[in-house]
């Protein structure tokens, strides 16, 4: 591969085509895992433990450095989401393209795609964990970045995104995918 970046700038404009406000290519270094972000999913979160892709199933902040740091590029996307009866809609779709985005980066030679969503999984209306079976989507379901211990405020920060927390439910949300690429 080479070693600018206009060989994924393309993926950028992808994502960006298919409910991206923005994208940007980012160095892992950029990336911050701390424990404390899993802390808030088990101390704040209704799906605690209720998903294959949320703690304690998701990888610790530890685990998610040590992967991370085998990379050298990611990509992070972020979708503004104005309060609508079509957000979680629009945001499911996004989630989903962002899948088809890491298929196609692999299909493409970068064989170490790899995906880091946002929110709880939503290919379930019901995850298979609460019946103890294996998971319905396993080749589609990705963990999400807080799952996985990234903090996803400073990490926007970091890379020049704009971050706030949700005060009201009709605010606009501003939620962000990585993708891993080499």
């Amino acid at each position: 591969m080479a070693d600018t970046h206009t060989d994924i700038e393309k993926y950028c404009t992808w994502g960006v085509d298919h409910g991206a406000t923005d994208a940007r290519i980012i160095h892992p270094g950029t990336i911050v895992t701390a424990a404390w972000v899993r802390w808030k999913c088990r101390y704040g979160c209704a799906g605690y433990g209720q998903r294959y892709t949320c703690p304690p199933d998701a990888p610790t902040h530890g685990q998610t450095r040590e992967m991370l740091d085998c990379y050298n590029r990611a990509i992070l996307f972020h979708q503004e989401q104005p309060a609508s009866a079509e957000r979680a809609k629009i945001g499911r779709d996004f989630l989903n393209s962002m899948v088809q985005l890491e298929e196609d980066l692999f299909k493409d030679g970068f064989y170490k795609a790899f995906a880091f969503l946002a929110g709880p999984c939503h290919l379930c209306k019901e995850c298979a964990k609460s019946k103890g079976l294996p998971c319905n989507f396993g080749a589609k379901a990705r963990p999400c970045m807080e799952a996985s211990g990234i903090d996803v405020f400073q990490t926007a920060r970091n890379n020049g995104f704009y971050i706030v927390p949700l005060r009201e439910k009709s605010d606009t949300r501003n939620i962000y995918c990585l993708l891993m690429v080499d």
